[in-house]
């Protein structure tokens, strides 16, 4: 169980891992993720399921290099064993008939929209993707994307691919040309900020699918508490998905970066012993 059965580089820091789990794939929902860990005394991290495979019964995982955990996790090859990978977890995505969706994703928070992309297609929306990154080398998945989309529009913050500009342009521009009767975003939190700003402006229900720190994904540790709507909510019982426009991102974003020279701290001890 757990074994890699496939690993691929997406950019330097951004690796696609297929994973053997067979009974998550055969459960999986869009919007559903998986707590992993790498190592007897490693610490868990939450992971959106992009893509499943239920008659492979496989899972693919999208990891981002940032921290120790998340790097010991890209430093497995095909063939290594996760130590522990737990889910599905949370709830699942809610997928109904809106009218026109559209699906914003930055970064690696392409590979958790994926899904939804597919599954709001499925439902018979007209689905229209924006997708945003720093440059055309990190642009993620968008082949997938554009199979499952009427329209795909890219944006590149140095316009080297796409359009030259952040997600909200891309979004702002289909607002301005026509009726959108649902957005889901998915990314860092401060590009989720504004898309909820941008659409709360243009009355345009918004859901975000947060990803916070979590210990142990049953709401039971409260590290990944959030405020939405001025009550308390669990984002790995009550989410991943949230009313984009409750969502106090501030707080959010300050509990993300609680841990940031902690854990620099961390990753220089990790890279300076990998050397050794």
């Amino acid at each position: 169980m757990n074994r890699i059965l496939k690993k691929e580089h997406f950019s330097p820091n951004v690796l696609h891992f297929e994973v053997e789990a067979p009974q998550i794939a055969k459960t999986r929902k869009a919007g559903h993720f998986v707590l992993v860990k790498v190592g007897e005394k490693g610490e868990r991290i939450p992971l959106t399921i992009a893509a499943s495979d239920p008659v492979k019964g496989s899972i693919s995982l999208v990891v981002q290099r940032v921290g120790v955990s998340s790097a010991k996790l890209c430093d497995l090859n095909e063939g290594d064993y996760i130590t522990d990978l737990v889910g599905p977890l949370g709830k699942a995505t809610h997928i109904e008939n809106y009218g026109t969706v559209v699906c914003a994703g930055g970064g690696v928070g392409v590979a958790p929209l994926l899904p939804i992309v597919e599954a709001m297609k499925k439902a018979g929306n007209r689905v229209i993707t924006v997708l945003a990154a720093r440059s055309k080398d990190l642009v993620i998945l968008e082949e997938q994307m554009r199979a499952n989309s009427d329209e795909v529009i890219v944006m590149t913050d140095d316009g080297s691919y796409g359009k030259q500009g952040l997600v909200t342009a891309g979004i702002e521009e289909v607002l301005l040309r026509e009726k959108v009767d649902m957005c889901v975003t998915v990314g860092p939190a401060i590009m989720m900020k504004f898309v909820a700003l941008l659409t709360k402006k243009y009355n345009v229900p918004t859901m975000a699918s947060l990803n916070t720190i979590m210990v142990d994904g049953t709401g039971m540790c409260g590290a990944c508490r959030i405020t939405v709507g001025g009550k308390i909510k669990f984002v790995c019982v009550d989410g991943p998905e949230f009313d984009a426009h409750e969502v106090d991102f501030d707080e959010m974003q300050m509990r993300l970066s609680s841990y940031k020279e902690i854990e620099t701290e961390a990753m220089k001890h990790y890279i300076e012993t990998a050397a050794i």
